[in-house]
């Protein structure tokens, strides 16, 4: 009997130290952070329809959003840019999620355009990450969503005279990609797919294009254009509860499905590991910064991790512009399969990895046919690096480069 009680008690100190260390492994789990942003607020009502302001149907299928994520994801801490109708300058909410260490950044919005008599209102849902336009209208809509600077008190000052009317202020913007561009396209595409699920509309499919409120988000983000509040049809959608519930649907069905590919794709920690400055400091509200001049600090190469090429028949400029396609975690040759048909093909380390390029001009006007070309060839998150001297540089200082050479 007493041999039975000691075996009995020898599997509960076993069970108890198994649930201590399964409570210790998910403690040390950080959980998931998202940052919610409804779009516009207080004095910029946003796009204005026939019986509603853009403002407010953002701030209602934020919140709506925000609810159904924490009343079915234990794991996942939710965070607005606004809770209320006030005015949030555009560069302070993506330094909002960077001070949170967030996941990922969703900016909400609606949709608006010019409409002529006599012709079918335009309709639709679609979702931008963060890049350069390709088309006129995507520049329309990231110009109107960027005119919100003009409400924000001294807006010259921390935009640094950007000018969001002028289509040259946007060509900087190609010296700029997140590093979490291809995270972003992954939940862009799937919530134009969850979209296309519950909303009765025109899928119009996942863009690019330069909008302020994404530049300088140290994590995936995107904007989605829910509907048309120039469309009397879908304002109403968007206005009625079965309209939002819909529409809140989508995006939580798409956040649930994007945040269980990425636990089941690796560890979070590990992920975190190979992304540049995870520290992401906090950026005082006092401070002056445009946001697209924010970019991480790339960490040291390693001693044998020279930039490859031939500098001999390919005279490096003091500025030149190249077209990065891929990385790598190891270095690589350039008689590598992936550069085959690729002229000026070169390597670098940046941020932890090896990164592949192609190209070589003196501008992004001459550089940008080869970007189209790579893209056609199916690296469609292919985006325009530039560097000074051979050393790969950050926009600020391509920035300075280009003012002083004007």
């Amino acid at each position: 009997m007493e041999k039975y009680k000691f075996k009995l008690v020898g599997k509960w100190i076993v069970f108890v130290l198994f649930l201590g260390l399964c409570s210790g492994l998910f403690a040390n789990s950080r959980p998931w952070v998202v940052v919610i942003d409804p779009g516009h607020g207080g004095r910029d009502p946003g796009a204005v329809g026939r019986i509603s302001r853009e403002a407010d149907i953002n701030l209602a299928i934020s919140l709506g959003l925000g609810r159904k994520i924490q009343e079915n994801l234990s794991d996942v801490n939710v965070h607005f840019t606004r809770t209320e109708d006030v005015c949030v300058p555009l560069w302070q909410r993506p330094q909002m999620a960077n001070r949170l260490n967030a996941d990922l950044f969703i900016s909400i919005h609606v949709n608006s355009s010019n409409h002529r008599r006599g012709t079918p209102y335009p309709r639709g849902f679609e979702t931008y990450v963060m890049g350069l336009h390709r088309t006129a209208e995507n520049l329309a809509v990231a110009q109107r969503e960027n005119a919100s600077i003009f409400l924000e008190e001294n807006y010259a000052y921390f935009y640094q005279g950007f000018n969001p009317n002028s289509p040259e202020a946007y060509i900087i913007f190609s010296l700029f990609q997140s590093a979490y561009l291809e995270q972003s396209l992954d939940f862009a595409a799937r919530l134009q797919r969850h979209y296309a699920k519950h909303i009765p509309s025109v899928c119009r499919g996942v863009k690019q294009a330069g909008f302020l409120v994404l530049h300088g988000t140290t994590m995936p983000a995107v904007l989605t254009e829910i509907g048309f509040i120039n469309n009397p049809e879908e304002e109403r959608f968007m206005n009625s509860s079965e309209g939002q519930e819909k529409i809140i649907r989508a995006l939580f069905d798409a956040f649930k499905e994007y945040k269980q590919a990425v636990n089941r794709l690796s560890d979070r920690r590990e992920i975190a590991a190979a992304q540049p400055d995870t520290a992401r400091p906090a950026i005082a509200a006092t401070e002056r910064v445009f946001p697209a001049l924010q970019t991480p600090t790339p960490n040291p190469p390693p001693a044998n991790a020279a930039s490859t090429g031939n500098p001999a028949q390919n005279p490096t400029p003091r500025i030149v512009y190249k077209v990065q396609f891929a990385s790598s975690s190891v270095e690589i040759p350039l008689t590598d399969p992936r550069f085959r048909g690729f002229e000026n093909p070169g390597i670098y380390y940046h941020q932890g990895a090896f990164r592949l390029t192609a190209g070589a001009a003196g501008s992004t006007e001459e550089i940008t046919p080869t970007l189209r070309e790579i893209q056609n060839r199916g690296y469609r998150d292919a985006f325009i690096v530039v560097f000074k001297d051979g050393e790969r540089i950050t926009t600020a200082e391509a920035l300075r480069i280009l003012q002083s050479q004007k």
